[in-house]
């Protein structure tokens, strides 16, 4: 029952992050991604890269965004969110 509760809910959490997905169309040249949407697309650019692979308006990077600011939010989520897992794992010796 625990396995099958574990499945649910990440299935459920699956499909509520791909609608903040980039290239959703939620963003606009009017309504551009920033920077905490580019800390977001950055966490989630794994799952983002998964999904592009079955719909084809899925991104791993938003084109409608501020520029500098997305960048440097998507990158710092990149490096910080992901690279940080090896300094939270137990070193085995």
């Amino acid at each position: 029952m625990k396995r099958f509760a574990l499945f649910a809910l990440l299935a459920a959490g699956c499909l509520l992050l791909t609608g903040c997905l980039p290239g959703s169309g939620s963003r606009t040249p009017e309504n551009p991604a920033g920077f905490f949407t580019g800390i977001w697309h950055g966490w989630v650019a794994p799952l983002s890269l998964i999904f592009g692979l079955f719909r084809p308006h899925i991104r791993v990077y938003e084109v409608a965004n501020t520029g500098w600011w997305y960048d440097f939010g998507f990158y710092l989520a990149i490096v910080g969110g992901w690279g940080s897992l090896s300094l939270v794992r137990k070193k085995s010796k």
